[in-house]
């Protein structure tokens, strides 16, 4: 019996002191923690914080549209064995929303970067009869620098054993932020004031409008999956003629099918419209393209917009 006893208060013991270590950190049996992210943009700024400490499983790749993204059952899959789920909200996965769902259900810590960003910084738009928040908040820089300690916090969360690696990461990365956004305004200044517009083909920059002084205009509102029509395009291009526009520019994730049509109107109204380049939206780009993180996705982004506007 005393034998007996004995065994049991080991197992006990054990058992306990598993459950201790399951409680101080989330991480798994590598000793990281295993984050699935929604896009590309998501993907590299968990990676920039978590660094060492997080092994980061990407669902959508470059040039990938979110707004239409539909997970196969694989994905699904790999969603519900995540450590965490990080992604963007604002209803920019709005194919997810079920699989979002399912893992709050089974309770698997998530990331919804829209929900580090302040209030008065989120863009409002009217659609319709609707109002809703655009979700593009990575084309601001200081949305992107609260969205880098919103996810060290959570990270912490998880792993609290590294807590201080996550935080010194935010430091540094933000640090990158700051001389991106010093780039950024100094080659705008190359631009006069009464030039800068930006003509793309859906209305994913107003952030960087705002930010920037530019004005933004998307053939397509903030949402790909509404199409323009050709009422959309003749207003547009009599506003573009009336501007003295000479420059557009196509998106990776979005069929150039209407920019072209929306030059074809300019040009038979006798004003010669250029495509001024490819710009990334909603997906950043690869290695290939110099693109494959933020800060190379911004630069290769301002880059165009400068050159193609000269």
């Amino acid at each position: 019996m005393k034998k007996i006893m004995g065994l049991l208060l080991l197992t006990g013991i054990v058992f306990l002191s598993a459950c201790g270590q399951q409680t101080e950190s989330a991480a798994g049996d590598d000793g990281k923690i295993n984050v699935v992210a929604t896009t590309t943009m998501i993907k590299d700024l968990v990676e920039q914080v978590g660094g060492e400490q997080v092994a980061v499983t990407g669902l959508m790749g470059p040039g990938v549209d979110p707004h239409t993204y539909k997970p196969s059952a694989t994905e699904v899959n790999t969603i519900g064995e995540a450590d965490m789920i990080a992604y963007n909200g604002l209803h920019l996965e709005a194919q997810f929303t079920d699989v979002f769902e399912q893992s709050a259900q089974r309770g698997i810590p998530t990331m919804v970067i829209g929900d580090a960003i302040a209030e008065d910084d989120l863009i409002q738009v009217e659609e319709g009869a609707d109002s809703t928040v655009d979700p593009h908040i990575w084309f601001s820089v200081e949305n992107w620098k609260q969205a880098t300690d919103y996810v060290a916090d959570h990270l912490a969360e998880q792993d609290p054993k590294h807590a201080e690696a996550f935080e010194d990461n935010a430091v540094a990365y933000k640090q990158e932020l700051d001389e991106l956004q010093t780039y950024i305004t100094e080659r705008i200044e190359e631009i006069p004031e009464q030039s800068r517009y930006l003509v793309t083909a859906h209305d994913a920059f107003s952030y960087f409008g705002e930010a920037f002084d530019f004005e933004v205009v998307g053939l397509q509102g903030i949402n790909t999956q509404t199409e323009a029509g050709t009422g959309d395009i003749s207003s547009l291009a009599d506003f573009i003629v009336e501007k003295a526009i000479r420059s557009v520019f196509v998106e990776s994730s979005v069929s150039s099918r209407n920019m072209d049509a929306l030059m074809e109107a300019v040009n038979s109204r006798g004003q010669e419209l250029q495509n001024a380049g490819e710009l990334f939206s909603d997906a950043l780009g690869d290695e290939a393209q110099n693109a494959e993180t933020y800060i190379k996705m911004y630069r290769s982004n301002i880059d165009t917009i400068i050159e193609g506007l000269n």
